[in-house]
């Protein structure tokens, strides 16, 4: 096998299974972030081709060479479900649920990390780069380095990294950083989340950082510096306009209100079923305001998209158990025979429906506890090429730092939830577009390609200093 001058790690491959047993190109950001720089580098891709137990040689896909790493029944469960799911996540995402902390987990965590670096390892070539995705694979830069100190090695990390007083739970806390700082350059969705790696590693190791990296001591007695930064992430904003500007779409945007009822205003709320997404917050405010008479059944109709996910952990299922009830109640209580409070959809949608759903909404309701990002945020506003439309968005979403021109909400707070629900149920015309079309240039000018390019622009600097 020819090795590759730059090669991915992800968690999984930029493929899904077909059913006819051959492969199909995965819809994702990343994958279309990092497409053009796989052709033009003919890279490799490392990942778990997404079913346990199963041994898939290496193949090419569409110019880019896949690298299956194999995974048993028990280390998705361990890894995957278990180290990654129920204690990174939970503990990264402000604790929001209980973080498991178990030696198997962290064993396993440990075991399945040493699998991708070593695969990454075999891979590249002499002097290549690799960049590493996500929570998933924390270790790996490190293990990476210790085996091939001739890399550049980039991680990005795509949901938020906690302060101090939460991360310093993690048992694991000092390996953990170590793992991450085998990267030249080790990129978060915001400032707040680099600021927190850095004062996690000054409080653990008491190495020193400042804006130009931090010092990490070598084996030899020498430093190495590892630039820690904020990269925010952002969508392929012309595949977005594109489709909004369909005849077929917006004809099935059209469709969806009639099939709602043609109420006045339609709220929209698109999210993975998780706890973090604020879900139950947003029922109860929008209950709330029907429960008070300020918000009407016939005037306006809340449409949540809840995609399935984890369902094989506990506590997404009781998750879904409680959402479900609360969906159930509140249609109960102030459904009429020709409309519904909240039409609930427990399933994924390809993306031509999601911009139907888009441009077929007033207002886009984005009230997580806590996120890296949130891609819908600007799949919606890159849709709305009309400039109309209301963003109501969490500032604890990190797609709050860039879309400033939204309506800021805490989630946390029902009471001003609820206000700002009605302010943009009620914003003028002329409101919406000067604020969308703000909105609308910030996600125009800084797409995905922007991102990606940064980021290995600051790797190669990263690259040209160490020489």
């Amino acid at each position: 096998m020819t090795a590759a001058s730059f090669v991915v790690v992800a968690n999984r491959l930029p493929v899904d299974g077909d059913p006819d047993g051959g492969w199909r190109r995965s819809p994702g950001g990343l994958v279309t972030a990092l497409e053009p720089v796989m052709h033009s580098t003919e890279g490799a891709w490392v990942g778990w081709p997404g079913k346990p137990d199963i041994e898939v040689d290496p193949f090419d896909f569409e110019g880019t060479r896949l690298i299956p790493v194999s995974l048993s029944a028990e280390d998705i469960e361990l890894y995957y479900e278990g180290f990654s799911n129920d204690t990174i996540w939970p503990l990264y995402h402000d604790v929001i649920a209980a973080p498991r902390y178990s030696r198997p987990l962290w064993e396993a965590y440990v075991r399945v990390n040493r699998r991708f670096a070593e695969a990454a390892a075999t891979a590249a070539d002499e002097g290549g780069t690799v960049w590493v995705q996500d929570y998933q694979l924390q270790l790996v830069p490190a293990m990476l380095r210790e085996a091939r100190p001739d890399l550049t090695i980039g991680y990005f990390h795509h949901i938020p990294f906690p302060a101090y007083g939460l991360y310093s739970q993690l048992p694991w806390r000092r390996q953990v950083l170590e793992g991450l700082l085998g990267a030249d350059v080790i990129g978060f969705q915001r400032v707040a989340d680099a600021g927190n790696f850095a004062r996690a590693v000054r409080r653990l190791f008491h190495y020193e950082t400042k804006a130009s990296g931090i010092r990490v001591p070598q084996p030899d007695g020498s430093t190495r510096l590892a630039l820690a930064r904020a990269f925010p992430i952002s969508i392929d904003a012309a595949a977005y306009i594109e489709l909004a500007g369909r005849d077929d779409i917006k004809a099935r945007a059209r469709e969806i209100r009639e099939g709602l009822g043609n109420p006045a205003q339609v709220l929209l709320g698109v999210d993975r079923l998780d706890y973090t997404k604020g879900i139950g917050h947003r029922l109860k405010a929008f209950g709330e305001l029907l429960a008070e008479g300020r918000l009407s059944v016939e005037d306006v109709t809340l449409v949540q998209v809840a995609s399935p996910s984890r369902e094989r952990v506990e506590t997404y299922a009781h998750l879904r158990d409680e959402i479900e009830l609360t969906v159930g109640r509140t249609n109960g209580d102030f459904d009429t025979v020709g409309h519904t409070a909240i039409r609930y959809l427990h399933q994924a949608f390809p993306r031509e429906e999601m911009v139907a759903l888009f441009l077929a909404a007033d207002v886009m309701l984005v009230t997580a506890l806590r996120d890296g990002m949130n891609l819908v945020a600007k799949e919606y506003v890159a849709s709305r090429t009309d400039n109309q439309g209301v963003l109501v968005l969490s500032e604890f979403a990190g797609a709050h730092d860039e879309l400033s021109r939204a309506l800021t909400v805490n989630p946390h707070d029902i009471e001003g939830l609820k206000d700002a629900i009605v302010r943009a149920i009620e914003m003028p015309p002329a409101e919406q577009r000067r604020r969308m079309r703000s909105l609308r240039r910030r996600v125009l000018d800084h797409d995905v390609k922007d991102w990606s390019r940064d980021f290995l622009d600051a790797l190669a600097a990263s690259r040209g200093a160490a020489s």
